[in-house]
């Protein structure tokens, strides 16, 4: 299959064209490197240097077979400074895309985000990506999009970043204790967050692909959280509080039911294994 990947140097595009390619798809990325990375180039891909903002016909890239729609601008402190480029990209720019799919017939498979659970006014970040969930309904319902939407649960594992506003909270505390710092948590750290692990979030894209099951919205997860402070004693490292950030969820859980039922799906991965790993890779313990 000949594959579009919107947002294809980033954290997920990277892992997801790893597991394209090694099935002998041909895929192509656009990215803006904004958070994306030319290292995370992958080869026999072709990558793009484009802002999604700036694109009007994606017919000049070619015409795919599917195309996975996961560029946008991430994390909710810095949306609260940029609404108006939130909604630019998460939302305009998909509006674009869907437009492409749907006179092209060309499935999409759209990266919703778990926060659409905590109310679309919660943050403009959240904002943006449920309007652009909207988008894609209101293409399947008049343009006969053949669509699936993917919400992801506080994405972790290789290629996440490490530094800047933009990184997880798992890639950032790793940055600190290979820099010998402090973990530092906002608020009181009782704040539950449902970790999945970013091979379970690519084993639910291609079982969207595999299945073409067009019209659902799957949350993916990995249906157990933990408080932000059994995360970090985890670590095992110093923590530090400091005030509350706005607009945050105090909880995430993830319900599976629906991406079980329909694509067999189940995250397999423990935040956990995964940390204990880490330490141990890193001659932390």
């Amino acid at each position: 299959m000949n594959i579009l990947v919107t947002g294809g140097a980033g954290f997920v595009g990277t892992n997801l064209i790893k597991k394209l390619l090694s099935e002998g798809h041909s895929v192509v990325s656009i990215d803006n490197y904004y958070t994306g990375k030319e290292e995370n180039h992958i080869l026999n891909a072709r990558y793009y240097k484009y802002d999604i903002r700036d694109i009007e016909d994606y017919s000049v890239f070619g015409i795919f077979d599917v195309v996975y729609h996961l560029a946008a601008i991430a994390r909710i402190q810095p949306s609260f400074k940029e609404p108006l480029e939130y909604f630019e990209t998460n939302s305009t720019a998909t509006y674009i895309i869907s437009q492409y799919c749907s006179k092209y017939n060309i499935p999409l498979i759209y990266a919703g985000s778990s926060s659409h659970h905590s109310g679309k006014f919660k943050n403009p970040y959240t904002f943006s990506k449920d309007i652009g969930e909207e988008i894609i309904k209101l293409h399947q319902e008049h343009y006969g999009l053949k669509s699936s939407i993917a919400r992801f649960y506080n994405v972790y594992g290789p290629y996440h970043l490490k530094d800047g506003g933009y990184c997880t909270l798992i890639g950032k505390w790793e940055k600190a204790l290979e820099d010998g710092q402090p973990l530092t948590i906002y608020g009181d750290g009782t704040k539950r967050r449902d970790f999945t692990h970013i091979y379970d979030i690519v084993d639910g894209l291609i079982k969207i692909k595999e299945k073409e099951v067009w019209g659902y919205t799957f949350e993916l997860g990995r249906g157990k959280n933990y408080s932000i402070n059994e995360i970090a004693d985890m670590f095992g490292s110093e923590k530090i509080y400091e005030d509350n950030k706005p607009g945050e969820a105090d909880v995430t859980l993830c319900d599976i039911t629906l991406a079980k039922e329909i694509l067999g799906w189940s995250a397999t991965i423990d935040i956990g294994d995964y940390i204990k790993e880490y330490l141990i890779k890193n001659h932390k313990i």
